[in-house]
């Protein structure tokens, strides 16, 4: 008798990780995402993402190893507003994975969530890659980032009802921690308002927005175009006339041309780490914060 309980209970014990909760499949499109999921969903998610902070997210091949991700994929988070529209959407339909198609709940845009910079008036290929439905790089305003993760806390409670307590106390201690970051931030970005930078791509819009920085010219003639020397010859006239700060570029651009246009005004040129993983030390979104304004102070000072 003794002998058959202990079975039972050793084979009790080892079905528990089993059973005990079952796990989300998010797939997503950028670092910052994978980074706010497992903020919001913790041992309950299980998180990939299909770019890196090496990598330039307009611009990604879609390999097989990812369109298996997507298609076992319960939810999937991504910028939007056409950041990924060159890969993306042959992902979602080699896959066959209905649940994360546009439009449907497993599919989450997080720039839908938020009031988004530039958007134009009109759009045509003259003008370079711009988007159609404003910049989509949202998550360098912390502020906003503070709205997507009270919309993508939802959406994993929507998908995953029974682990609703779980989601909610892990959005609560988030919100807790990320507006008492937010304000130390903001104290110690005091001395950037009103600095003008020149940058590689409209990469730092909102970021802009947020600490009221000035953005007096770009690298790339127009938006996803090449630097041409004749470029860097008219970026150098304006920058004689309206001084700059810094020229600033990401972690997956080429520093060529900052550098270049470093060389022939004395501007510093600065790389700052954009998204998680962009830089030493930048492991989460309070150290991807804590890093771009410990550089852009450096400059400042």
């Amino acid at each position: 008798m003794k002998h058959t309980l202990c079975l039972v209970l050793i084979a009790m014990g080892m079905g528990l990780p089993q059973i005990a909760f079952s796990q989300l499949n998010i797939f997503a499109c950028e670092p910052e995402w994978a980074s706010l999921v497992k903020e919001l969903g913790g041992d309950r998610v299980l998180t990939t993402s299909a770019t890196t902070a090496h990598q330039d997210p307009h611009r990604i091949e879609a390999r097989p190893s990812l369109i298996a991700k997507v298609r076992r994929a319960d939810l999937l988070v991504c910028s939007g507003a056409e950041l990924e529209v060159g890969w993306l959407p042959m992902l979602q339909r080699q896959t066959g994975n209905r649940k994360v198609l546009a439009g449907q709940t497993g599919y989450f845009e997080a720039a839908q969530w938020v009031d988004r910079l530039g958007i134009p008036e009109k759009v045509d290929r003259s003008m370079g890659d711009v988007h159609a439905s404003g910049n989509p790089h949202v998550h360098l305003d912390p502020r906003r980032l503070l709205q997507i993760a009270l919309a993508l806390n939802e959406r994993l409670i929507s998908l995953d009802p029974s682990n609703t307590q779980h989601y909610q106390s892990r959005f609560e201690g988030f919100k807790h921690r990320w507006q008492m970051a937010l304000e130390r931030w903001q104290r110690l970005a005091e001395p950037l308002k009103g600095m003008r930078l020149v940058v590689h791509h409209q990469d730092w819009d909102y970021l802009f927005d947020w600490l009221h920085i000035e953005k007096v010219g770009a690298l790339e003639p127009k938006p996803g175009l090449p630097t041409s020397a004749g470029h860097l010859a008219k970026l150098k006239q304006t920058l004689t006339e309206m001084p700059a700060s810094a020229i600033i570029y990401t972690h997956y651009q080429n520093p060529k041309a900052a550098k270049r246009l470093s060389q022939l005004t004395g501007i510093v040129a600065v790389e700052l780490p954009y998204t998680v993983g962009g830089g030493e030390g930048v492991t989460d979104l309070f150290t991807l914060f804590d890093v771009t304004l410990k550089r852009l102070l450096k400059v400042k000072s």
